[in-house]
C-alpha cells in the first residue's frame, strides 16, 4: 500500500474532516507519515476503531516500536527525553493496573461531582468579570484559567503558590507558532522541582488531593518510585488541561458557527449534558489517540499490520463514521445515541473524563446562557489552531457579545 502524508497544514488543522472522510470511505486503514518523520497506520472507521482501543496485541509502550521509528521519534515531546515519559499512556497491564488503581480511587464519580459547585461558581465568576466589556477571548479568560483553577484544586496546589504554578504550567503546556524553545526545558525543570518539594510536604501532612494520595502511595506501600509519581502528576497536569481547554474552545465555536443548536441550547438549557457529549463527538478535542504498537501481524479493516508497526486511531474521523452515527457532519444537541469515542475506550479510557465534562459543562452553559447576542470576532479562516499531534482546539476564541446576563 502507497505511503501517503499525514496533512497537518493551516487549512487541515482548522478541519480535519473532509481529508478523514477521504480516508475512511475506503474502509481500510492507511499507512501515513508526519513531517517529523515519524510513521503508522491510521484507523479511521468507528468499528474499526473501538476494536483497536480495547485490544490487548496493540501494546502502548513505545520500547515495542521497531528501531526506525523510534529514531525518527528522538525529538519526540520534551517529557519523553525528561524521563516523565513513563505513565498511564505509555504502559500496558500489569504496569498499567498498578499505576491506573492508584489515581483510580480519587477520579471517583463522587469524589469529583462534589467539585460541580466550586467549578461552576469559578465559571460564573469569570464571565461575571465580562460585564464592563463587550468582547473576551474565551480561551484565555474563561477555559484555561477555569481548568487550571480545577487542577490546582484537584492535585492540591496551595492558593499562595498558584501563580509561579501556571506560569510553568503555561509554558510547558504551550505550543505552536510563536513558543521560545528554551522557555519549555526551564519551565519544566521549576515545574519538576516546584512538584518535588510538594510532594515532600504532602508526604508530613497529607490532604484530600492527588498528590497526597499519590505520595502516601508511593511511601506507604512502596509501589510507585519517584519518576513514576512525577510522571503521573504531569499527565494529570498536562493531559488534563490541553484536552478540557479544548473541549470549551472546540464547543463554543461549533456553537457559533451553528446558531441553530445555539439558539436551541438557550431555548431549552435542560439539553446541557447531551450538548456536551454531541460537542465531543462533532469535534474531539482529542484528535488522535496516542501511539499503539503491535505485539503481533493483527488484522485491522481487513489489513494485515505487520507485528511492531505504530498505530494512530483517529477518534475525529471514528466520531463522524456515517455507518455509526446519522448525519455526523452536522451537530445535533438532542442526539441520543451516542457512543463516541472522543475520551477513548477499553483499559485506557481517560481517567480524567468525568472531569473534563464538569469543567466543560460549566464553561459552555456560562457562555451560552449569560452572553447575549454572542458572535464570534474574527473570520473563522483567521484563527490559529493548535499544532499538537494529539489535541486540537483554537488557540485563540475572541467573541464579542451585548451584555451579561
Amino acid at each position: 500500500m502507497l505511503e501517503e502524508m499525514l496533512p497537518d497544514d493551516d487549512g487541515v488543522l482548522a478541519d480535519p474532516y473532509p481529508a478523514y472522510a477521504r480516508l475512511r470511505e475506503s474502509g481500510v486503514p492507511h499507512r501515513v507519515r508526519l513531517r517529523s518523520g515519524l510513521y503508522g497506520w491510521l484507523v479511521t472507521r468507528y468499528d474499526d476503531a473501538r476494536a483497536a482501543l480495547a485490544d490487548p496485541r496493540l501494546s502502548k509502550d513505545p520500547r515495542n516500536a521497531p528501531p526506525d521509528w523510534q529514531e525518527a521519534g528522538r525529538g519526540r515531546p520534551l517529557e519523553d527525553r525528561s524521563g516523565l515519559g513513563t505513565h498511564l499512556l505509555t504502559t500496558d497491564p500489569p504496569e498499567h493496573t498498578r499505576l491506573r488503581r492508584l489515581v483510580a480511587r480519587y477520579f471517583t464519580p463522587a469524589r469529583l461531582a462534589a467539585l460541580r459547585p466550586r467549578v461552576e461558581e469559578r465559571a460564573g465568576a469569570l464571565i461575571d468579570g465580562f460585564r464592563a466589556r463587550d468582547r473576551a477571548e474565551l480561551v484565555g479568560d474563561l477555559a484555561s484559567p477555569l481548568q487550571f483553577a480545577t487542577i490546582c484544586d484537584v492535585l492540591g496546589v496551595p492558593a499562595g503558590d498558584r501563580t509561579d504554578f501556571q506560569r510553568w504550567t503555561t509554558a510547558v503546556v504551550s505550543s505552536g507558532e510563536g513558543r521560545d524553545g528554551e522557555a519549555r526545558p526551564e519551565a519544566l525543570r521549576r515545574l519538576g522541582a516546584y512538584v518535588g518539594e510538594l510532594a515532600a510536604a504532602k508526604r508530613r501532612e497529607p490532604g484530600d488531593d492527588v498528590i497526597s494520595a499519590i505520595t502516601v502511595a508511593a511511601d506507604e506501600q512502596n509501589r510507585l518510585s519517584e519518576r513514576e509519581m512525577m510522571s503521573m502528576i504531569f499527565l494529570l497536569l498536562v493531559a488534563g488541561y490541553e484536552t478540557t481547554v479544548g473541549l470549551v474552545g472546540l464547543g463554543t465555536y461549533t456553537l457559533l458557527r451553528h446558531p441553530d443548536q445555539l439558539r436551541r441550547l438557550r431555548e431549552r438549557p435542560e439539553l446541557i449534558d447531551r450538548a456536551v457529549e454531541e460537542l465531543l463527538r462533532h469535534d474531539s478535542p482529542v484528535e488522535l489517540a496516542t501511539w499503539r504498537f503491535a505485539l503481533e501481524p493483527l488484522k485491522i479493516g481487513g489489513v494485515v499490520v505487520p507485528a511492531g508497526q505504530p498505530i494512530l486511531v483517529a477518534l475525529g474521523a471514528a466520531n463522524r463514521d456515517p455507518r455509526r452515527f446519522p448525519g455526523p457532519d452536522r451537530p445535533d444537541l438532542a442526539r441520543e445515541d451516542n457512543a463516541h469515542l472522543s475520551f477513548g475506550h477499553g483499559p485506557h479510557y481517560c481517567l480524567g473524563a468525568m472531569l473534563a465534562r464538569i469543567v466543560g459543562r460549566a464553561a459552555l452553559a456560562s457562555v451560552t446562557g449569560r452572553l447575549t447576542g454572542l458572535a464570534l470576532a474574527v473570520p473563522p479562516e483567521t484563527l490559529s489552531w493548535r499544532a499538537s499531534l494529539t489535541v486540537r482546539g483554537p488557540q485563540r476564541l475572541p467573541v464579542t457579545f451585548d451584555a451579561v446576563t
